[in-house]
């Protein structure tokens, strides 16, 4: 393809910012940006602008916030730009009318190797089931989500005490620089997609739910692993939660310490100086950090200083 694509970026969380900013720096051809309508929050419920309109804004791009993705409108001010193609990262479901105008379809940016951990959640669920690798695809949009023919692929290695946070500012920048490589090989002719119904058949598929508050809520009953992994899982956001002396607290960070406890699953001990921690079914899981409710996230270390037994 000898003239550069038109393209129309959709997304809102820092997450998105990456890839846009990688096509920017890449000199593609990015003739406007769609983002989520400005939220009130913080202290003053003053409207906040989404981490994609502020880096827009900040690079003099077009912007459009549509409220509703089906609005005529939206759909009038977006064909003005003419775009021969769109890419989606971290955003809303976008309805058949919107994802299938341009001639080249709409490009999506997944955290995992699809066609596993299809969802909203494919980073947490990842770490929370255990795996020790997972990566970023590009694949084309269709009517169910996640199911799009594959384009590209680039694996991340997941370490045995790396956080949800963590993994997410890793693939972050490995899924800007594979949706460059994505488009460069669409440009060039070069990509063969791929469609993921010929690789379900080849092996067992796991799914990423929206995370609810009751998948936060530790089962003392399972092994110590499950339970750390739980936990990195689902930090820094939303957070681990248990209850110790009837206070509702969450966990963020632990180590493993595998033993044969006399105590019940579940059981909180400590010094009351330096450490903390619970029965497991098959060790003990020490606490690095922790938030009790009604304060905020701290060392586990400090947290006992100012710590009386209820």
């Amino acid at each position: 393809m000898d003239k550069k694509p038109r393209i129309v970026f959709m997304g809102t969380p820092a997450f998105a910012v990456a890839s846009l900013d990688a096509l920017i720096q890449a000199k593609m051809n990015v003739v406007g940006v769609v983002t989520a309508p400005d939220k009130p929050g913080g202290r003053g419920m003053q409207l906040q602008q989404s981490a994609v309109k502020q880096y827009a804004l900040e690079h003099h791009l077009p912007l459009l916030q549509p409220e509703k993705l089906k609005d005529p409108a939206f759909f009038e001010a977006l064909a003005k730009w003419e775009p021969t193609i769109q890419v989606v990262v971290a955003f809303r479901m976008l309805p058949e009318k919107i994802w299938s105008f341009p001639p080249m379809g709409t490009l999506n940016v997944h955290g995992s190797l699809l066609p596993q951990y299809r969802g909203a959640a494919p980073i947490n669920w990842a770490i929370i089931n255990g795996e020790t690798e997972t990566g970023v695809t590009t694949f084309q949009l269709q009517h169910a989500i996640d199911t799009g023919a594959i384009l590209m692929q680039d694996k991340i290695a997941i370490s045995e005490n790396m956080t949800a946070g963590e993994l997410h500012d890793k693939m972050m920048l490995v899924g800007a620089r594979l949706l460059v490589k994505t488009l460069d090989g669409l440009m060039n002719h070069s990509l063969v997609a791929t469609s993921q119904e010929e690789m379900i058949s080849e092996k067992n598929i796991s799914h990423a739910p929206k995370i609810f508050t009751k998948d936060c809520e530790v089962d003392w009953n399972l092994s110590v692993q499950q339970i750390h992994n739980l936990i990195r899982g689902l930090a820094p956001f939303p957070g681990a939660i248990t209850k110790v002396e009837g206070k509702t607290v969450k966990l963020y960070s632990t180590s493993i310490e595998l033993a044969h406890p006399i105590e019940k699953p579940g059981t909180w001990i400590t010094d009351g100086k330096t450490y903390a921690k619970f029965a497991c079914s098959n060790g003990y899981l020490l606490l690095n950090d922790i938030q009790w409710e009604g304060k905020k996230r701290m060392p586990i270390a400090d947290f006992l200083r100012g710590y009386r037994p209820a």
